[in-house]
């Protein structure tokens, strides 16, 4: 039988590589990768050596740089990418001395280089990941956009909000994913899991099987992991699965501490064993969690399970700038998961066009 020929995609915005991985493992290859920060850059060539990367601004770049990667591999079945996603974040509801959605500079220029490298190479499918903020009402103008411009280049373009804990990972995060198609049907993955387990589905993987064999074999004295800071005594009288707003009067404390909802939800908050976690953040904290239920930081080593990593992922940088890149990858699991149906789509179409 003749070899099927291997997908190929062009990654945007690659980060340390979490998108490209996944994929990886749906038989899509990445045929050139991007990112303009050099410590991603370092990140991905250890762990990807034979993709070639550019350490650049997409702002900069100009058509030819894609068209010739097209050229070499004789067509690209799918650009993939994840924006910078803080102008699009939660953060900006509270951070009012910076500007949200495309008002931010940044924003636009990553997201008009993300369409437009759709229109340079015209790709078969792309595939591009943000927060769930971008379905938000107030950033109706971005996500008309990215719809309105690739519908016109003549993609079919669905729009999703996933979250990836129904999909076995073991994190409660939800991420807008966007997919547009030129000559296949798309269908969004069905998930794999539930809350509670219903219909048939497996339970929510809870963050405690993930990270059970780590902890015990943990240094006792967790040096450099302190959290808390000066509250720490009262993170550790915080139940598991709970946050900061356990010390207060609405929460029926006898001495509260805080007042209602005067601080992120974030603060002080600590995993369950028994629950997923939630969203890792792009900044480590010790006072923001989620925190380990043992009343310290996450492990670096903890922070690749929990995003669905390998243990043996190399990443460059200091533990703070380790813990940024893992924050805002995409879980591997979760990019296979919509890997795969975009390979069953794409291979579909191929083979019905040679029975043709």
């Amino acid at each position: 039988m003749a070899r099927t020929r291997k997908l190929t995609s062009i990654s945007l915005f690659s980060g340390c590589g979490g998108l490209d991985l996944g994929l990886s493992y749906a038989g899509i290859e990445t045929a050139l990768a991007l990112d303009a920060d050099a410590l991603c850059a370092e990140s991905y060539r250890r762990n990807f050596p034979n993709v070639p990367f550019i350490n650049e601004r997409i702002g900069v770049l100009k058509q030819n740089a894609f068209v010739e990667v097209a050229r070499k591999f004789g067509s690209i079945d799918l650009v993939v990418g994840g924006p910078p996603c803080p102008p699009f974040s939660k953060s900006r509801f509270y951070r009012k001395e910076k500007p949200r959605g495309l008002d931010d500079p940044s924003a636009f220029e990553t997201v008009t280089g993300f369409l437009n490298v759709v229109r340079w190479v015209r790709p078969r499918a792309f595939l591009l990941e943000n927060v769930k903020g971008l379905s938000y009402g107030v950033h109706r103008l971005a996500l008309e956009m990215i719809l309105s411009r690739t519908k016109r280049l003549g993609y079919d373009v669905q729009c999703k909000v996933l979250n990836a804990a129904d999909y076995g990972v073991p994190q409660m995060r939800e991420r807008c994913i966007i997919v547009g198609t030129l000559d296949s049907a798309f269908e969004f993955p069905n998930p794999s899991h539930s809350k509670n387990g219903d219909g048939g589905l497996e339970k929510w993987m809870p963050v405690g099987s993930v990270l059970s064999d780590l902890d015990t074999r943990a240094n006792a004295r967790d040096e450099g992991h302190f959290a808390g800071g000066k509250h720490h005594n009262l993170l550790c009288q915080v139940p598991p699965g709970d946050n900061y707003l356990f010390f207060t009067k609405e929460r029926g404390h006898p001495r509260p501490k805080f007042i209602w909802r005067s601080r992120y939800w974030s603060f002080l908050l600590k995993l369950s064993p028994d629950l997923p976690s939630w969203t890792i953040q792009a900044r480590r904290s010790n006072n923001m969690g989620p925190l380990h239920w043992r009343n310290r930081i996450l492990r670096i080593s903890e922070v690749k399970r929990i995003q669905t990593f390998p243990d043996n992922f190399e990443l460059a940088g200091t533990v703070e700038q380790q813990w940024r890149q893992l924050g805002n990858a995409v879980p591997p699991l979760l990019a296979r998961r919509i890997g795969d149906e975009l390979a069953r789509a794409l291979r579909l179409r191929k083979s019905l066009a040679r029975a043709a």
